[in-house]
């Protein structure tokens, strides 16, 4: 692998799964990179049972696992979409030494200083494939903790937020509000991109997720 290629970790919104990013993990393989798409526990074909997930921490632990288990030398872009921004922002503040960039594709962007459980609207269903219920875990602690993110750790690591510029759900304008809360963030634009822009603009979204990689190591 050369010193371009990264492991790509893909996490889904609420309520999905690693199978909403099928469009996009060929591509990205054939661009010379290594690619995870994950389920986040009690979503897509996760075994365990919502009932047995407990907090956000238990809800992103698939997450935490992969970041703590990659190898060393290997650099990650996480890569999160919708509520999967929190998700990964949790992994950049416990492991930023492993991550090269974190991209948030019309996602939930937290900030240092801020708690996390301000969020975006719920991701739209646009499939019914393998979609468990989710939660968004409002009432966890670690949602109220405004010493959570911290400077050294979350905010060290570069961000790039992904607008999806024709989003009817979370839309441009509350997109940018986030952008403008969170300041530091590199932006790209994906025009006629929805919601889903996994699914409605998938070689776009590709094209930016390489060109972020090609940037950062």
């Amino acid at each position: 692998m050369d010193c371009s290629a990264k492991h790509f970790i893909l996490v889904h919104g609420l309520a999905h799964g690693a199978w909403c990013w099928y469009k996009v993990v060929a591509p990205l393989r054939d661009a010379g990179h290594r690619v995870t798409a994950l389920d986040m526990a009690a979503s897509g074909v996760h075994p365990a049972r919502l009932d047995e997930v407990a907090s956000f921490e238990d809800y992103s632990r698939p997450l935490l696992d992969a970041v703590a288990e990659a190898a060393d030398g290997e650099r990650l872009v996480l890569v999160g979409h919708s509520l999967g921004g929190l998700s990964i922002a949790l992994a950049m503040e416990r492991f930023p030494w492993k991550v090269a960039a974190a991209v948030f594709v019309a996602a939930c962007m937290p900030c240092v200083g801020k708690h996390m459980g301000i969020t975006t609207e719920e991701d739209l269903e646009l499939a019914k494939l393998v979609v468990r219920p989710g939660s968004q875990f409002m009432d966890d602690p670690i949602m109220k903790d405004e010493t959570l993110l911290t400077d050294g750790n979350y905010g060290s690591v570069k961000r790039v937020f992904v607008i999806a510029m024709a989003d009817a759900s979370n839309t441009e304008e509350k997109q940018r509000q986030m952008i403008d809360l969170s300041p530091g963030a590199e932006v790209e634009e994906i025009a006629g991109a929805d919601h889903m822009a996994m699914f409605s603009k998938p070689r776009e979204l590709c094209d930016v997720l390489i060109k972020i990689a090609n940037k950062y190591h």
